[in-house]
This record gives structure tokens, C-alpha cells and sequence, in this order.
């Protein structure tokens, strides 16, 4: 596999380990789910898109078409998981919130028919612009640490 891969999946797991840290300062409680989960701190999206297209341009040069490419794509990715990606997770809480109302209500009114969902929607999808930003600042870390590696070589 070549390095771009290697460190842009790097910054995806490196920001996704460090989601254990951060929950455990948000929570007060150790948990490694953190890990297998989508959205928290920080963003291993940003992380990832970032140290791609920060080692392209160590790489390639600014001025480069494929760091023009890893730029405008993550971009791209950074926008729909902090825009997109979030605002369905608000809704997916809205929905759960409603289902667990009419559930409530469907118990005083015999008439209300009501078939609770078996399980509640993800409402942890996207991120907080502070999270994206987090992990794009990763991301270029990683990017530039891998790319003064490379040139070590």
C-alpha cells in the first residue's frame, strides 16, 4: 500500500483511539465503544481527508492537480460531516423523542395504536465544527510527520 493510504488511514485510527480520551474527560468514565462509533472528538474523517492531503502537498507541491484533489475532497467530507451528517443525527433525536412520546400517549388512549420501534436511531452521526476542526489539526500533524518520515528515507 502505498504512504498516502497508510497516513490518511492513520489519522482515521489515531483519531478514532483518541475518542477514548476525550469521552473519558467528557463522561468521567473509561469506555473503549468510542472506538466503533461515528462523530465525538475528534472528527477521524477530518483526520483522515487532512493527513492525505497534507502529505500530497508535502509531497506533490501546492500547486499540484492531486493536491488540488485531496484538498477540494476534503473539504467536501469535512462540510458533510459537520453540516449533513450532524443535522440527521438532530433529527434521528427528534424521531427517538417522539416515538417514546406517542408511546406514552398510546398507553391513556385506547384508541391510539402504537408499535414502538425495536431500536432507536443513531444520533451520533456527525460532528461539532470544533470536532472537525480537531481533526483536521490532527490530520495535518499526521500528514507532515509522515511525509518528514518519507523524506528521512
Amino acid at each position: 500500500m502505498n504512504r498516502g493510504i497508510w497516513t490518511a488511514l492513520s489519522g482515521i485510527g489515531i483519531a478514532q483511539g483518541l475518542k477514548i480520551f476525550t469521552n473519558k474527560r467528557v463522561n468521567g468514565v473509561w469506555d473503549w465503544r468510542p472506538i466503533f462509533s461515528t462523530g465525538g472528538m475528534p472528527s477521524s474523517h477530518s483526520a483522515g481527508v487532512s493527513a492525505l492531503a497534507t502529505y500530497v502537498a508535502a509531497k506533490k507541491g501546492w500547486g499540484s492537480t492531486d493536491t488540488a484533489l485531496a484538498v477540494i475532497f476534503g473539504i467536501i467530507v469535512m462540510y458533510d460531516a459537520q453540516g449533513i451528517r450532524r443535522h440527521t443525527g438532530e433529527i434521528a433525536k427528534i424521531v427517538n423523542d417522539l416515538d417514546a412520546d406517542i408511546e406514552v400517549l398510546s398507553g391513556h388512549m385506547p384508541g391510539l395504536f402504537h408499535v414502538k420501534q425495536e431500536k432507536e436511531l443513531n444520533e451520533l452521526l456527525g460532528h461539532q465544527p470544533a470536532e472537525v476542526a480537531g481533526g483536521a489539526l490532527l490530520g495535518i500533524l499526521i500528514g507532515l510527520v509522515s511525509s518528514m518520515l518519507e523524506a528521512r528515507r
